[in-house]
């Protein structure tokens, strides 16, 4: 796992993954999660592949959304999985350990049983309201984060809701690191909304 703090950007299928991965690369994302619901197989690991190349470059992790298959085929350094995707304790006897495996999770009960079943990470959340997935839950606000962060041996991401403006105060809160989509895929400039939010949460560099 990266140095902490560190950013995570995820794909928005609204852009090119590839362009917008490698914007986000060079603005010092350290992990690029490739998610993309209707893609076809083959077309998602023709995107791996190529996003893949950008990440070594730039000594980055690559972890593909749901695919486990997606993940192995294409040399991916991971995979994350959603509390209706396969289990993390299936997919680790699968990859065993040389594969990074994330699990979201919305509440600590999902964190710790996550963990138990062999996440290398957690994506916490959604801490904040968020426009970038349609939600039926309330946002579980950055106190659940503290606790889950307390608890956790693991690296927690807080996702959801998060910009410039409230990055510092998650990390402050015990994040290991903060996930975005729209924050960095829906600015003007993916590669300057990058750094903005690399200044937010490692403000002493």
């Amino acid at each position: 796992m990266p140095v902490t703090p560190f950013l995570c950007v995820i794909t928005d299928e609204s852009l090119c993954p590839v362009s917008l991965a490698e914007e986000a690369l060079k603005g010092g994302a350290a992990m690029i999660q490739l998610r993309h619901k209707t893609a076809s197989g083959s077309q998602l690991f023709a995107w791996a592949v190529a996003i893949r190349k950008f990440c070594r470059q730039y000594h980055a992790l690559l972890v593909i959304n749901d695919r486990l298959d997606i993940a192995m085929a294409s040399g991916a350094d991971g995979v994350h999985l959603g509390q209706e995707d396969m289990p993390a304790a299936v997919a680790r006897k699968i990859v065993g350990k040389n594969h990074i495996i994330g699990v979201t999770a919305s509440s600590v009960h999902e964190a710790i049983e996550a963990e138990n079943d062999g996440a290398d990470y957690i994506g916490l959340g959604h801490i904040y309201p968020t426009s970038s997935k349609e939600k039926i839950n309330s946002p579980i606000g950055i106190e659940t984060l503290r606790q889950a962060s307390a608890i956790l041996s693991i690296p927690v991401l807080a996702i959801g809701g998060i910009s410039s403006e409230n990055a510092g105060l998650v990390i402050s809160f015990g994040a290991s690191g903060v996930a975005v989509i729209s924050a960095v895929s829906r600015a003007e400039s993916p590669l300057t909304a990058t750094r903005g939010l690399m200044r937010a949460i490692n403000p002493k560099k």
